[in-house]
């Protein structure tokens, strides 16, 4: 049965999302939100088209008149259906590997569904299965195919995107862009190009089962390798639906997702826009996120892990910036969502404007070092709370002190406990998490 994680349903393609299950949950979907009109679009992934095809049938078997747009990020999704009141549903499984997928939904104002519709829509499926199986025809709503996204759709995100420069280029910057083999191996490069900058395009040249690997944000090594190389100011990898990004300085060094925080919220702040002078990060940003903020006044919310925890977060408190140490970076009054090129253009821009390189720019960060370990057990959530567990866990912390931090949760998007340790040297960092592996895995 499908549920929804952190970010939407997700699994393998073939074994977790089958026709039928997928077909079911678009009719539950569609039920619960009761939209005559639903847009669809997807990744790069072999299983894109037919899990979208399958999406599309429980849409119509409800009646709902269904568009697709084809192969589209996330963000431009999102931000599309803000633009038409219209919900949405988008198949990806982000920066996981080609034989995974999912679905994300998004409601009419381009953001996430909340808590209380997710449940609905599961507590519908197993109803929908029954019901779809009965019936002699899957299709009573009707079907709108659009092989891409529109030109005219295109220009008005893109527009969109270059709006956050408030009239200024990125003219003289050159910038390397990774782009995952993803949703946005097109649409990234044009829109840093129309910015004014020049553009070197690494991994756009999707193939269905090349999404993600060896490439973006989570393997930037060719980036970092290309930015040296070229003699380029910055270098910029999105993960495979685009909601994500994380740079590269001009030395090749990689600045993640709370360095990219931290210069952007430094910045606004400075110049007196950062809205309530806070902003939104998870449990698992650095501490030397913390302390880099709190040097210069500026405060943090706290939140779980999941970007619909920081978008929550945001709303409630008044704030407009906020994100995750991954890249996923939601620029409030600008976006809906994460969006990887927009947050790469604020960083580009961020550059151009103050004339100084990004390795300076991040520096004002000292990141510790931070280990993450995956382990993967069967019953993670109930491993996690061990009571030998949670012993080394305190045991960890109390030699630590206020030097470092741990935290060990179970994932949301796969069957494996998380366990992070930051400590002042990554020798001890290390083997602090081995103490905790050890205690998980016995």
């Amino acid at each position: 049965m499908l549920r929804f994680g952190t970010d939407g349903v997700r699994g393998d393609a073939d074994t977790d999302l089958t026709p039928v299950l997928v077909s079911a949950f678009g009719a539950a979907a569609a039920r619960v939100l009761a939209a005559d009109t639903f847009l669809i679009g997807r990744d790069t992934r072999a299983s894109g088209p037919r899990i979208e095809a399958d999406l599309t049938a429980g849409f119509a078997a409800e009646g709902a008149t269904v568009r697709s747009l084809g192969v589209a990020s996330t963000p431009a999704i999102a931000f599309l259906a803000q633009r038409a009141g219209l919900p949405a549903a988008i198949v990806s499984a982000s920066h996981n590997v080609w034989t995974d997928n999912g679905v994300k939904l998004i409601a009419a104002d381009g953001r996430k569904l909340a808590d209380d519709a997710e449940a609905a829509i599961e507590a519908a499926l197993e109803t929908a299965i029954l019901e779809l199986a009965s019936h002699d025809s899957m299709t009573s709503g009707r079907v709108t195919q659009v092989a891409e996204i529109s030109a005219t759709e295109l220009d008005a995100y893109v527009e969109h995107l270059l709006g956050a420069l408030d009239g200024r280029t990125l003219a003289g910057l050159h910038i390397v862009v990774d782009c995952a083999n993803g949703a946005a191996s097109e649409l990234a490069p044009r829109a840093l190009r129309a910015a004014g900058a020049r553009v070197d395009v690494l991994h756009a040249a999707p193939d269905g089962r090349n999404i993600n690997e060896a490439c973006g944000s989570t393997y930037p090594q060719e980036l970092q390798a290309a930015v040296r190389a070229a003699g380029a100011d910055l270098g910029l990898a999105l993960d495979g639906d685009a909601d994500r990004v994380v740079a590269v300085d001009e030395q090749g060094d990689l600045v993640d997702g709370d360095q990219l925080m931290v210069v952007t919220a430094l910045d606004w702040h400075e110049r007196g826009i950062l809205r309530n002078d806070a902003i939104v990060v998870t449990v698992m940003s650095n501490l030397g996120l913390r302390r880099a903020l709190g040097a210069a006044g500026v405060g943090i919310v706290e939140t779980p892990v999941g970007d619909r925890n920081v978008t929550a977060a945001m709303a409630a408190q008044d704030l407009a910036i906020g994100g995750e140490q991954s890249g996923h970076i939601v620029f409030a009054d600008l976006a809906t969502t994460g969006d990887g090129v927009l947050t790469g253009l604020i960083v580009a821009d961020l550059v151009a404007r103050r004339g100084e390189p990004l390795s300076k720019l991040a520096s004002v960060m000292t990141r510790l070092p931070q280990v993450l370990v995956n382990v993967r057990l069967a019953e993670g959530a109930a491993a996690a709370g061990a009571p030998a567990v949670q012993a080394a866990v305190s045991a960890v912390e109390a030699e630590l002190g206020d030097r470092g931090r741990v935290m060990v949760r179970s994932s949301g998007t796969e069957p494996v406990v998380r366990v992070m340790v930051e400590a002042p040297t990554e020798a001890e960092a290390n083997a602090a998490a081995e103490t905790i592996r050890a205690a998980l895995e016995a």
